[in-house]
């Protein structure tokens, strides 16, 4: 069988659900914390003591690695999910379930624990504290969520179980998603393997399925980039395109299959805002665009990562002159980036308005679009779809460009834009948006998985 996987914060009943599911499944079932404490001879307490919790963490770490891959129950510590090499570890081949309790359950059951306090705070406000700070972390580690608040550990584990053998989605539910797919531009061998996930019954009820929210959006690399990640860390998902000109119904058909996440791209990156539960402080109350949806315990919430990817190959350029071309969600977190970097900031925008409520929220100096030759910048940042097959218009013309210029296009299909391919012909400093299409997916996977990808295996599955 499948290893099952057990994450949450002290409290939530990980050991005695555990001990019951083994029950069930008739294997063995090791807690990672009495692991530790058998290997080492002494209590979890102990070792915070003597030798800290870095310490603690370490030991942790080696033991997670060397756990059994198959036919057993795991039962994790609090804050084991932290550490991206243990959800590398932990997540490999597995199904992992975040267990979830009220803070008055967690502070009932901990109350007269021997563990040490993590914060100065009295109990229920360390709950708190501490379960905010992890939640993106335990979101991260769930292919499953159960709340435990309101049950024994015997029937909890019976319902797991079920869950985990008939799926979350309701068969009206994948009936509806295949239709919705069958109506798209997704290739032929991905179709099939929807086909088989979401028969009823499925092939496989514990694939959670995630996909590029957009319209278009069949020329996205998502599928091959994230897919290819998948076989690579041994997780038991899928990507595929979520596109449709109506927002409301990709988003009806991700929650209704209990989708993993999105990835949003045009022209729904401010749109999805109004259909998810809650944004992040970079994506809501800065950047007002979202990139990145996760789904994890009933609720969708939504990121931003375009606006690291953009920001790390200008880290060099800080306090540039910059024009910034286009005023959409992209050129929002453009916006953000570059203001980051205290640069001087110029938006232009085909319909100025737009770009002038842009340069309001973040300070900057807008101007009319024909202005460009005016400013002379140090650096171009393209955010608009021109150059996007199979639009391959340049936004600018070759008398604009000169040598000491740096032309940043965010544009990554295809790789070598018509913008790049001038520029470089006019001896400009080049950056192609395949780098931020990079490093905005590797900050999407984490946040989908808790796993840090290095960049060599982010590029090995770049097509």
């Amino acid at each position: 069988m499948r290893r099952i996987v057990l994450t949450g914060y002290r409290g939530t009943g990980k050991t005695e659900i555990g001990k019951q599911l083994a029950k069930i499944y008739a294997v063995p079932f090791i807690d990672t914390d009495a692991l530790i404490e058998q290997r080492t001879g002494r209590s979890i307490p102990d070792i915070f003591h003597e030798d800290g919790e870095e310490r603690f963490r370490d030991i942790e770490r080696e033991v997670t690695a060397s756990l059994p891959a198959a036919d057993v129950i795991i039962g994790t510590g609090g804050g084991i999910v932290t550490d991206p090499r243990n959800m590398e570890n932990l997540r490999r081949g597995s199904t992992v379930v975040l267990l979830t309790a009220d803070i008055d359950t967690i502070g009932r059951r901990i109350n007269h624990s021997s563990r040490p306090p993590l914060t100065g705070l009295p109990l229920r406000e360390e709950i708190a504290v501490m379960m905010d700070r992890r939640r993106q972390n335990y979101y991260a580690s769930s292919d499953l969520c159960f709340d435990t608040s309101d049950t024994t550990a015997e029937i909890a584990a019976k319902k797991i179980a079920g869950l985990i053998q008939a799926g979350t989605a309701t068969p009206a539910a994948r009936t509806d998603a295949l239709a919705f797919f069958r109506s798209g531009r997704i290739p032929a061998p991905a179709l099939r393997r929807l086909e088989e996930l979401l028969n009823n019954p499925p092939s496989d009820p514990q694939t959670r399925i995630l996909g590029v929210a957009g319209y278009p959006c069949a020329h996205s690399r998502g599928p091959t980039l994230f897919n290819g990640l998948f076989a690579e860390y041994g997780l038991n998902n899928f990507y595929t395109l979520f596109e449709d000109p109506e927002l409301s119904q990709i988003m009806q058909v991700a929650r209704a299959i209990d989708a993993k996440g999105l990835s949003v791209t045009i022209p729904f990156k401010q749109d999805v805002i109004g259909y998810l539960d809650e944004v992040d402080e970079h994506a809501a109350q800065q950047i007002g665009a979202v990139n990145t949806v996760v789904f994890a315990c009933g609720s969708a919430i939504g990121y931003n990562t375009d606006w690291l990817g953009i920001r790390k190959p200008l880290v060099g350029m800080k306090g540039a002159k910059v024009v910034l071309l286009g005023a959409g969600g992209v050129a929002s977190a453009a916006a953000y980036a570059l203001t980051d970097l205290n640069m001087d900031v110029t938006i232009l925008n085909r319909t100025p308005e737009r770009a002038k409520e842009l340069a309001k929220r973040f300070g900057c100096r807008w101007a009319a679009w024909d202005t460009f030759d005016t400013i002379r910048p140090d650096l171009v940042v393209n955010t608009t779809p021109l150059g996007m097959e199979p639009d391959t218009r340049s936004p600018l013309n070759e008398s604009q460009l000169y040598p000491d210029l740096t032309v940043y296009d965010l544009v990554y299909t295809p790789p070598i834009t018509p913008l790049i391919e001038m520029a470089r012909a006019k001896g400009c400093t080049t950056i192609t948006g395949t780098g931020l299409f990079l490093e905005q997916a590797k900050e999407q996977f984490y946040l989908w998985f808790g796993i840090d990808v290095p960049d060599e295996t982010m590029r090995k599955y770049l097509p």
